[in-house]
């Protein structure tokens, strides 16, 4: 059964009220049971016990227990130890200073010229890197490049320790929940800490150093992630990286409640090439903002499309504006605002849109200059509308929400 008109109202009042990027955690209340009700009263006498002559068993009567098979548990833990011990050299912890203080996270090396990749929050604002090896060699460290849009950075020590290596990437799009997932770093400045858990989802956006845009495709895992974990790898059971470590989201606690998030191997694969050659990272853009389609939208659209990306703004001068994509209208409607019209993008090239998480990833792995051609449905008409991608401006205003 569908809502009425005014309860679907209420519903996208609520949904264009929380489009812009945020990290939001729901509680539940969980019901008290109070104590057993008791039945004393209504209990039967109990028998009396019956004297029974005491008898001691002999060693030999007593029944021998097969002892707890060890094997299985044994080779886990010894995959564990040998990964840890494959990929530590490759892991740093890094110490920043800046005017606002000493600030700590993790990085790995990327390569033998002795490049680190790790987030742009952590040597935000760096006066001061010193990176610590894995054993416990100090370097200093430059930073040779930062993007805040995927909240990657890039530094480099002069030379590396003998020992040390640097790790592979693995391709993150094979990554799939219920794989383990394996975190080192330098959590609270416990430097080498390796913690364990599994990828718990893939495909999640989370906000990035530009309030903006947000950054797709990352992996969330139960791994715990903490305070000082920031730019430190996540690895695959073969040790290499699937992302880096960058957030969490606790409830407003300092610490980990199993839910942590890491920016994909495959982007840092992409972005870490520029940071070292050109110092940033030029990332594709449409110049739009808006949601994912849902039921409740779709009956305030009169129309039958439940998927899709919903473009509530096009902004202007942007790839967007001069391509034609039509944002909505707001109007009011029984004293509440409602948007009225407004494109849904169901394909971009052909691929399937479903949500306005499915159009960031897609438009985000594509370059500058390249021409996309959205599905467009305006009006109970389908249409398409190639857009041709810009540069990502740098000097958006905090409401000009856009992501893509």
């Amino acid at each position: 059964m569908k809502p009425s008109a005014r309860s679907s109202l209420l519903l996208i009042v609520a949904l264009l009220a929380s489009f812009s990027l945020a990290c939001g955690v729901c509680t539940f209340s969980v019901p008290r049971f109070g104590p057993p009700v008791s039945t004393e009263n209504n209990r039967p006498e109990p028998a009396q016990p019956q004297q029974v002559p005491e008898t001691r068993p002999t060693l030999a009567s007593v029944p021998t227990l097969p002892a707890a098979p060890q094997a299985n548990v044994a080779t886990a833990g010894d995959q564990l130890v040998q990964l840890y011990q494959q990929v530590i050299p490759g892991v740093v912890s890094i110490n920043v200073q800046t005017q606002q203080g000493i600030a700590a996270g993790s990085g790995f090396i990327i390569d033998d010229q002795g490049h680190i990749a790790t987030n742009n929050h952590v040597v935000l604002g760096a006066n001061d890197v010193i990176v610590t090896f894995y054993n416990g060699l100090e370097a200093r460290a430059d930073v040779v490049g930062t993007d805040p849009f995927s909240d990657l950075a890039v530094i480099k020590v002069e030379q590396l320790p003998q020992g040390t290596h640097p790790l592979p990437l693995a391709n993150s799009d094979d990554v799939k929940p219920g794989q383990q997932a394996i975190a080192i770093g330098n959590p609270f400045g416990e430097e080498g800490t390796m913690t364990a858990g599994i990828i718990s989802a893939v495909g999640r956006t989370i906000p990035s150093l530009a309030p903006q845009f947000g950054i797709p495709l990352a992996i969330q895992t139960d791994a715990p992630i903490n305070p000082g974990n920031s730019g430190g790898p996540l690895l695959n059971s073969a040790g290499q990286v699937i992302g880096v470590n960058s957030q969490l989201e606790s409830g407003g606690l300092r610490a980990n409640v199993g839910v942590g998030f890491a920016v994909p191997a495959n982007i840092v694969r992409r972005v870490a090439p520029f940071l070292i050659k050109e110092g940033r990272y030029q990332w594709p853009w449409i110049g739009i903002s808006g949601i994912s389609m849902s039921l409740a939208l779709a009956d305030a659209l009169n129309t039958q499309t439940e998927q899709g990306a919903y473009v509530v703004e096009v902004i202007s001068g942007s790839p967007a504006d001069r391509a034609g994509l039509q944002g909505a209208q707001i109007e009011t409607r029984n004293g509440i605002q409602v948007p009225v019209g407004g494109d849904v993008i169901v394909e971009a090239d052909g691929n399937t849109i479903r949500s306005w998480d499915d159009l960031l990833s897609y438009t985000a792995l594509q370059q500058v200059g390249q021409t996309v051609n959205l599905t467009v449905l305006r009006n109970g008409k389908q249409i398409t509308v190639p857009v041709e991608l810009a540069a990502r401006p740098q000097n958006l205003q905090p409401e000009q929400q856009t992501s893509p």
